[in-house]
């Protein structure tokens, strides 16, 4: 068996989520016979790793420094192998503008958007630029930071009057904001283990409302459907755009691809993609493997396997 850190915590507004999910992954990885070695990432991170020299480590931080590529570049240094994605696939797949982009050149079906930075909005006259935007867009828009998780920042601006106080929301989270066409209709989840589809997995949130943190973490908050009830031939689409997009981004291992089915016009809209989805007991990933016929405990050492037999960087 292998001694394994897992990685959790850590300083991002997602720290609690990350909590659960590793002392989940720790729970199973202690069943599965493996010494464990928890660590809530910190400054203390590099020492702790070279006192306890881990076999591998189980990437359970979400947010800032653990889906940013920031942890997986310290583990490289260090030449420990670990579970996930690599440092650029998660570099793209944390900005959700840069993933949008790589979508739209790669012809992956995405809401229209656009971008601009703290800077272009303060310095640059963006502000002035708001109402072709708007027009473009047409309403309602989804204003949301460029790289935060789990809806955090995450604003429906109803009118044009509504758009300031969104951006400032998104902009208290991240230097960058998208805005976004919002699509209605059907909030689909499809996770990608080891490059193949799982079933997909509907949120339902039962106050009517969209799949905010709340609804995300909250037992009880959403109902989910698993495998998603969808007509003819969607599923099959929406898992084929899920492993394009994954492929696309570079993401190994495991990760989680967000789709919107567009209730107007039937057509599936890749939202974002996850390289480090959550692992909690209302998490989306472990709903999607439990259908599959992969029980948490194998889906966590599914994970170590590919992270001990993924080649060690150049």
């Amino acid at each position: 068996m292998s001694r394994v850190a897992v990685l959790k915590g850590g300083r991002s507004l997602e720290r609690q989520v990350s909590l659960r999910s590793g002392a989940r992954v720790e729970d199973a990885l202690a069943r599965l016979g493996h010494e464990v070695v928890s660590v809530d990432v910190g400054l203390d991170l590099i020492r702790r790793l070279r006192e306890a020299q881990p076999d591998v480590a189980f990437v359970a931080l979400h947010g800032r420094d653990g889906e940013d590529g920031t942890v997986q570049e310290l583990l490289e240094i260090l030449g420990v192998p670990y579970t996930g994605s690599g440092v650029l696939a998660c570099v793209c797949a944390m900005d959700k503008v840069l993933t949008k982009h790589l979508m739209v050149d790669a012809g992956i079906p995405t809401p229209e958007f656009f971008a601009f930075s703290e800077t272009a909005f303060r310095d640059l006259g963006a502000a002035e630029a708001l109402p072709a935007i708007e027009e473009r867009l047409s309403f309602p828009i989804v204003v949301k930071p460029s790289s935060q998780g789990s809806a955090l920042g995450v604003k429906f601006a109803a009118t044009a009057a509504e758009v300031p106080a969104a951006l400032v929301s998104a902009f208290s989270y991240d230097p960058k904001v998208l805005l976004e066409r919002h699509v209605p209709g059907r909030e689909l989840a499809v996770s990608v283990l080891d490059g193949e589809p799982l079933p997909v997995v509907e949120a339902v949130p039962r106050d009517d409302h969209f799949y905010d943190f709340e609804s995300r973490y909250d037992i009880g908050a959403t109902d989910f459907v698993c495998p998603a009830e969808l007509p003819e031939g969607v599923t099959e689409r929406v898992q084929e755009m899920a492993v394009s997009t994954y492929r696309l981004l570079g993401l190994a291992g495991f990760g989680r691809v967000d789709i919107m089915l567009d209730s107007g016009d039937g057509k599936p809209y890749v939202l974002e993609a996850n390289p480090i989805p959550g692992l909690t007991d209302t998490s989306l990933l472990p709903q999607a493997a439990d259908a599959a016929g992969i029980g948490f405990d194998s889906l966590v050492e599914r994970l170590l396997e590919l992270a001990e037999a993924r080649p060690a960087p150049a």
